[in-house]
């Protein structure tokens, strides 16, 4: 099995005949999905998406690949192809379009009206190329076509990637759900044609690798969901993703069943499900939606709110009402319907939100207790019919932590594919497809790259660093009065401290150490700032580690007077 080295050079260049795959993210983590396929010269850009910070992570809005691999090549790029329209595979578009904004952007109707929407608040016009499952199209070396596959978004692709080097099914993200909301089946019969032709590489989703059989089918959340509306006395809030289609129409039907109103909370909810019922994937009766203000007006047992919040984010809607942040405050007896499964790493931040809206006297229904939600991502039994059907002369696995990829690798070998063509990548690794063979050849950098308000890239781990310690152990300042012309100190020096834990009758101690080393450093001529700056951080460092177990950031502050 070919695996990363932590010693891997940059790569060789390219040869004649090569086809070179360079993931940029989504290997190893969920989300920040981007893949750049080369050939003679050309590159395709398979998905842009963006990766949502976690809490060792504080002030970070956004995590976006890595562009500095493509950055001196942006006029080679023939267009970027996105798989469907999750955030995690179309949030990073915008940033790769301020480098150059004319890149075509190639998907489906509702992936391409949902990322043009998202640009347009960005105030770029994109060059958009429709497509369609079952259609072919060219662009430049590479030949693609266009395979419906179900997901948790309406308008899910997998794409089939032919060059005279190699060819490349990549299923983007897909489960094999029988009884879909819309009734749009995954195309296995054109995996199988495929296949047929000899797919040199297959690139498939591993989100669910570790889960054993198949995905449950959509439509069997439907009794769970009208259970949820018949058992509810007063309001009900259900939280799920902005884009999730297909179980805001299950809402939808319920709530219509019942006579309940539905009011939609969240500028990306409301912006989403606008799109969706002016494209047709969402279908509302002339009355049902009501606006947000309206909701005092009613009787609390005819209302339903769908909002964002079900990950736990903080800024988003359902996080906000369990804080008491919100307009809309709930209330002993409301029932809140979590629709959405947990992105590993969100744990801690559902749990809390779940709480937060218990302690207001809500019963909150989720995955954990109730039949309210089913993943988007293929089970181990459907990952086995793919490689099966499509029989790949070698395997990539992508779209998964390292657990999920290595759990999909096994699959993999059991179907029959070689250990050796077996490629396990991480982000930046450069994989060669040359003469129906896949091999590691090198790395590129590929790290976060973080957004912070306006802020793209400047923010560093150091960065980061430091938040961390301001945020867990707070900050000392001593400030230190320079005579200008001598150097020389004036005055003992002043303390200052935030979340330090240590109180103002502390500082004498402290203060009289602080002195004691700064005299040391007079009698033997010490007088330049960075020096004293040095000293000063030690000395205190010191004293707060032994006297309190605690590394607060300290910061020296020489005043020149």
């Amino acid at each position: 099995m070919s695996h990363p080295h932590p010693e891997l050079g940059p790569p060789p260049p390219q040869g004649e005949g090569v086809l070179r795959i360079v993931p940029l993210g989504g290997l190893g983590e969920i989300g920040r999905n981007m893949t750049v396929f080369e050939y003679a010269g050309r590159l395709l850009i398979v998905d842009c998406g963006v990766l949502f910070p976690e809490e060792e992570q504080p002030g970070v809005d956004l995590i976006l690949p890595d562009f500095d691999y493509i950055r001196g090549r942006l006029d080679d790029i023939e267009a970027i192809v996105l798989t469907h329209g999750h955030e995690d595979h179309i949030g990073g578009v915008p940033f790769l379009l301020r480098e150059r904004a004319d890149i075509p952007i190639v998907g489906s109707k509702l992936t391409l009206a949902l990322i043009s929407a998202k640009l347009g608040e960005h105030r770029i016009k994109p060059e958009t190329v429709l497509v369609e499952e079952g259609e072919r199209r060219d662009f430049g070396p590479f030949d693609l076509e266009f395979f419906a596959v179900n997901h948790s978004i309406p308008d899910a692709l997998a794409i089939g990637i032919r060059t005279p080097g190699g060819s490349v099914l990549h299923t983007g993200d897909f489960k094999m759900d029988q009884l879909p909301m819309d009734n749009r089946l995954t195309d296995l019969a054109g995996f199988a044609r495929f296949g047929e032709e000899g797919v040199d590489i297959l690139l498939s989703d591993s989100t669910n690798a570790e889960q054993p059989g198949f995905v449950v089918n959509e439509r069997d959340l439907t009794a769970a969901i009208d259970k949820v509306f018949r058992q509810a006395q007063k309001r009900i809030v259900v939280a799920c993703f902005a884009s999730h289609v297909h179980r805001v129409q299950q809402v939808i039907d319920s709530a219509t069943e019942h006579g309940r109103k539905i009011a939609f909370v969240g500028r990306s909810m409301v912006r989403n499900m606008n799109i969706a019922r002016d494209l047709g994937y969402l279908s509302i009766p002339g009355d049902t939606i009501v606006d947000v203000k309206q909701l005092d007006k009613m009787p609390a047992d005819k209302v339903v709110l769908i909002c964002t919040g079900s990950q736990g984010e903080p800024m988003a809607a359902l996080s906000r009402m369990a804080n008491r942040d919100h307009q809309i405050r709930i209330e002993e007896g409301d029932t809140i319907l979590l629709a959405s499964s947990l992105i590993p790493g969100n744990e801690n931040s559902v749990n809390r939100v779940i709480n937060g809206l218990t302690r207001w006297g809500a019963k909150v229904v989720h995955k954990g207790n109730a039949l309210v939600h089913v993943s988007g991502h293929a089970s181990a039994g459907e990952l086995l019919y793919v490689l099966n059907m499509v029989r790949p002369r070698n395997f990539m696995p992508v779209h998964g932590e390292w657990r999920h990829m290595r759990a999909h690798a096994d699959l993999a070998k059991l179907t029959g594919v070689p250990n050796d063509r077996v490629v396990i990548a991480e982000d930046g690794v450069v994989v060669d497809v040359y003469k129906n063979r896949a091999k590691i050849v090198g790395a590129v950098q590929a790290g976060y790259v973080y957004v912070d308000g306006s802020s793209v890239g400047d923010v560093t781990d150091a960065a980061l660093k430091d938040r961390r310690i301001l945020g867990e152990e707070g900050f000392i300042s001593v400030v230190l009065a320079v005579d200008s012309n001598t150097g020389k100190i004036l005055g003992e020096p002043e303390i200052h401290t935030r979340g330090a834990g240590i109180g103002a009758d502390a500082y004498d101690d402290v203060i009289d150490k602080l002195q004691a080393a700064l005299d040391r450093a007079a009698s033997d001529g010490v007088n330049d700032p960075h020096q004293l700056r040095q000293l000063i951080r030690r000395s205190a460092g010191r004293w707060v580690n032994e006297t309190y177990r605690r590394r607060p950031m300290i910061i020296p502050v020489l005043v020149e007077v």
